[in-house]
């Protein structure tokens, strides 16, 4: 992210959000080491957060709760709201980003693929079928609901496809894996783009 006078800013967001269903507290860092700090109601999905944290290098804290009493759903999908509208804050003009990635990431016998394009344009595609409807407690359906809003609060076109597995938690570790790094690198900078990378001139 770039100043009216040409400094560069840290690419960093955060965001606080309260409604009837959850009250979220998060704060997102493209540029970090990897760190999280992670407080959810969901434990399934503060493994899958860190995963991602720790793949991309990224920063992430995320302090979450909601009426799980009913469900993980709202806490999921407000997670994955949040999530988006902090990375789409925090890229800024997006100048310099390389923009597209593509990573395909094993987990044993699972393979899934995440490509990325930072578009300004929110698409999601979801190819993937699992042999179990939970792990654990975790509604596994939960995964669409949040890498769908996720898509759209940041702004990216983003096709998920799990190509196969036989284990349900090594294909969601897989496809969390891989959405960090294809996020680390569709949104680092290249120093041969000069301004953003679109004919269009404006992501």
């Amino acid at each position: 992210m770039t100043t009216s006078n040409g400094e560069v800013q840290a690419r960093k967001a955060d965001i606080s959000r309260k409604t009837n269903e959850t009250d979220i507290k998060l704060q997102f860092a493209v540029d970090g080491t990897g760190k999280s700090s992670l407080e959810t109601d969901v434990p399934f999905l503060n493994h899958m957060l860190d995963l991602f944290t720790k793949h991309g290098q990224f920063d992430l804290s995320v302090e979450a709760h909601g009426d799980i009493e009913i469900d993980d759903h709202h806490t999921v999908e407000d997670i994955g709201i949040c999530l988006g509208q902090c990375i789409h804050e925090a890229l800024g003009d997006k100048r310099g980003i390389k923009r597209y990635a593509s990573v395909f990431i094993p987990m044993d016998e699972a393979l899934a693929q995440v490509v990325i394009d930072v578009s300004n344009r929110p698409h999601f595609e979801y190819r993937a079928e699992y042999p179990s409807d939970r792990v654990g407690s975790f509604d596994v359906q939960l995964v669409q609901e949040f890498l769908w809003k996720l898509a759209l609060e940041a702004r990216i076109t983003l096709h998920v496809i799990v190509h196969y597995g036989q284990n349900t938690h090594h294909m969601v570790e897989a496809v969390f894996k891989a959405l960090g790094r294809a996020l680390d690198e569709a949104t680092s900078i290249d120093p041969r783009v000069s301004g953003v990378p679109s004919t269009k001139g404006v992501l």
